[in-house]
Order: C-alpha cells, then structure tokens, then sequence
C-alpha cells in the first residue's frame, strides 16, 4: 500500500543546513500495523508529516526520496512529486490517509464544535449535505465509545475529557473512511486505564474497517500490543526493523536493547531501571560513524566512530544497522 524509499529530510535554518532524518526506507502492507518507535528527537513524527506533505514551507525532501502509495481505486500516487496546494493531496489527507495528532487539544480548534469539525472532513471528502454528514458524525462518535454521542457532537473541545478528545480525534481521522491511519503517539498524554481502552478501540477499529496503520510511540510496551511490524529509529534512521514478536524477544541492536531494558517489569518491582545513558544528539552536531556510538555500551574503537554502519539482514524480514552484526555477517560470508 505504501512504500517510502531512501526518506530524507533537510530543514534550512538560520544556522544553516540540518537533515534530521536520512535514508529511511519502509513499506506499509495493506490491513497490518507498523510501529516506528524510538526517543523524542529520534525523526519519528517528521518522517510520517513527510508522507502527508505536512512539513514546513523550510523543508525539502532529497532528489532520490520517493513516496509510492496504492490508492483505494488501485492507482499509483507519488506523493513525492505532488504541490503543496494540489487538489489531490487535499483529497489524498483524510480521504485516503488520516492522521491522529500527538495532543488532540492543539489539533481541533477550540472556536468550533467537534461535530462541527468532523462535519466539515466528511463533507469534504465524502460529498454528502449536512444532515447525512452529522449523522455519520454520530454515528463516528458512537463507534468509537462516546456515550450520549447525539449529545456529544455539539461540545466544544474543552468540554471533552482528555481520553473522550483522543476518542473524537480518532473518530475525526477516521470520518471520511482512509485507507491508512497514521496515529502519531495516540496515547502518550492519556493514563495507564484509557491508554488499554484506547488502543483496544484502535484495534478493534482497524479489524472493522480492514485499514492499515502506521502507530508511532516511544514504548516498545504498547508496540508489542498493537504493531504486526516494527522500525525502529535513532536520530534519523532506522537502526533495527522487523516483525515485532521477533524484534521483542530477540533484540539485535543496543539501542533496541536499552529500550526494552527502560521498560518497568511487575515482576522486578525491586529493581532499578535502566535507562538508555546520555542523550540523543542534535541533528546539527550528528556524530561520526555511527550515530548512537556516543552511547553504546558495545562500541568498537575504531570502528564505531569512524563509518556509519550499513544495513545488514540477520535473516528473511530482520535487519540491523551496527558494526556488530556487520562484523559476524562478513564473517559468515568469509567462511
């Protein structure tokens, strides 16, 4: 459904040329879910803004980024090649690709009703008059668990919970009936009991309605619930990606192995954690070599910090970016 090949980003800024995200290559089946995990700054919410041509009038993207998607009717859209103020890509967000925001309170505006603004998506992009398009307004807003949505639909934002805002967020993404959901850390600002019931809503949802989705989070936790696929990404690429179960229980990576490391276990209550050390560098001062030598506990003197490391495949659907696989793979070719 979708393919992102060689995905880099620069901004142009007052100090000059930054690229935050470099060579990032994925692809999205239809009805399944990719998680794209990775810390705050890790190129994450960029990379995906990137697919909805959503970014800065400051932003280009590189001459070999290309953008495929396979739209409802079967045709082929570069989405790398389409104008800002294209008619088709007005039709192709919302329409063929939703978007669920980080914090749903900055994403509707607080001068209309919710209704009112899911009234509007799926005028848009469905075409229908303003009795049939607030019937499906409510209709939206039931499925997605609001009680009382008949009700509901003429609250302002504020008026709204934070997990009923996140709900009406998802149920605008999905008012006019995308093919692909891209939710962007859905449930980050939401406690421990709305988070479940939310991303058992987004299940539940994505079975109904056979989309695919694009989940980002920096909790490997939630990934494991909810992603069929997982890539992970560190200042601006991806350093691991496979299926998630596999990624999960075997870790190739040291980034990927701090990660789940930092996750809290009912079972070692005792113990402390253990954070990844350091911070994730600026992408103005990206270190040489690999990226996350600066903090790994493997690195290789030498090596680490001299060439960035390509991408090795440890086996069918699995791969990894770091000198020590690389290493073990050119051993295993040698021989």
């Amino acid at each position: 459904m979708l393919n992102v090949e060689n995905l880099s980003i620069s901004f142009d800024t007052d100090e000059g040329r930054i690229t935050p995200v470099q060579g990032v290559s994925f692809a999205v089946e239809a009805g399944r879910t990719l998680g794209l995990v990775g810390e705050s700054g890790s190129g994450k919410s960029i990379s995906t803004k990137a697919l909805m041509r959503l970014l800065p009038g400051n932003a280009s993207l590189s001459d070999d980024t290309r953008i495929t998607y396979r739209a409802k009717d079967g045709k082929e859209i570069e989405i790398h090649r389409m104008k800002r103020n294209a008619r088709a890509l007005r039709h192709l967000r919302g329409g063929e690709i939703g978007m669920i925001f980080q914090e749903p309170m900055a994403s509707f505006s607080p001068v209309y009703t919710v209704g009112n603004q899911m009234m509007e998506a799926i005028r848009l992009h469905r075409g229908c008059g303003k009795r049939e398009a607030r019937e499906l307004a409510v209709e939206m807003l039931d499925k997605v668990g609001i009680s009382s949505p008949a009700e509901r639909i003429d609250q302002y934002p504020h008026e709204m919970s934070g997990g009923m805002r996140q709900r009406a967020m998802i149920a605008l993404a999905l008012s006019a009936g995308p093919a692909l959901l891209i939710a962007d850390e859905p449930t980050t600002a939401l406690d421990v009991t709305i988070q479940a019931q939310v991303l058992d809503l987004m299940r539940g949802l994505q079975r109904d309605l056979g989309m695919a989705m694009i989940f980002i989070t920096h909790d490997l936790g939630v990934i494991a619930q909810i992603a069929d696929e997982v890539a992970v990404m560190y200042l601006g690429t991806i350093v691991e990606r496979g299926a998630t179960r596999d990624v999960i229980r075997n870790p190739k990576h040291p980034y990927t192995q701090g990660l789940l490391k930092a996750i809290p276990s009912l079972d070692t209550l005792h113990d402390r954690l253990s954070p990844v050390p350091g911070d994730i560098p600026s992408p103005s001062d990206r270190p040489s070599g690999c990226p996350f030598h600066t903090r790994c506990p493997d690195v290789i003197g030498g090596v680490c910090d001299v060439k960035p490391p390509e991408e090795v495949a440890t086996m069918p659907g699995r791969s990894v970016r770091c000198w020590l696989h690389a290493e073990t793979q050119s051993g295993r070719s040698a021989a």
